[in-house]
């Protein structure tokens, strides 16, 4: 009887171990992250790459089937192809390249340059691409001199079923404050 009773004890002992771990295995899964940003000028693409970089993530562009030129991206004319796509809630430029693996991504940064107080209408685009569900997605911007909280508003009430962190705008930050965003994030 005793040594029934000494098996099934080391028996329990070794399954509460193997439990354990496993459920340690689990919570230190190493989270894949994605850096996807948008970037007119070359901006915002410097940001994301140090983001990448500080976060360990792969480093993604958005890219607009029919690139930019300074004459779309003259906010002073109501002409230009940028005026003309912020005007248009529902404008979605088409994009180029598409990610065959974002299932495999845990987090998502999207970044993007502030246009007319928002993200540029191709962020929806890229948006609209994917299934976020079961993700995290924390925007950060870049700007001339606008704020990102209207963008953060208008990407959580667009997308309300997006589990959205904080946004940060990023202009000239160091990647020590960018490792402080990061880690606040988690």
């Amino acid at each position: 009887m005793k040594k029934t009773i000494m098996m099934l004890t080391a028996l329990l002992t070794i399954s509460l171990s193997v439990c354990s771990q496993t459920s340690k295995t689990k919570e230190n899964k190493e989270m894949k992250v994605l850096v996807a940003y948008f970037s007119a000028s070359g901006v915002t693409k410097g940001v994301a790459q140090q983001l990448a970089e500080v976060t360990g993530g792969t480093l993604h562009e958005i890219k607009p089937e029919q690139p930019y030129t300074d004459a779309d991206l003259d906010w002073r004319n109501k002409q230009s192809r940028s005026s003309v796509e912020m005007q248009d809630k529902k404008s979605r430029p088409a994009i180029t390249s598409k990610l065959a693996d974002m299932k495999d991504y845990d987090t998502v940064y999207v970044g993007f340059p502030i246009w007319w107080y928002t993200c540029p209408t191709i962020i929806n685009t890229f948006m609209e691409a994917y299934d976020f569900q079961g993700k995290t997605v924390i925007p950060f911007a870049t700007s001339g001199g606008s704020g990102i909280k209207k963008a953060c508003e208008d990407l959580k009430s667009t997308y309300p079923d997006v589990n959205w962190k904080e946004g940060k705008l990023l202009n000239r930050a160091s990647k020590d404050d960018m490792k402080k965003w990061v880690e606040s994030n988690k």
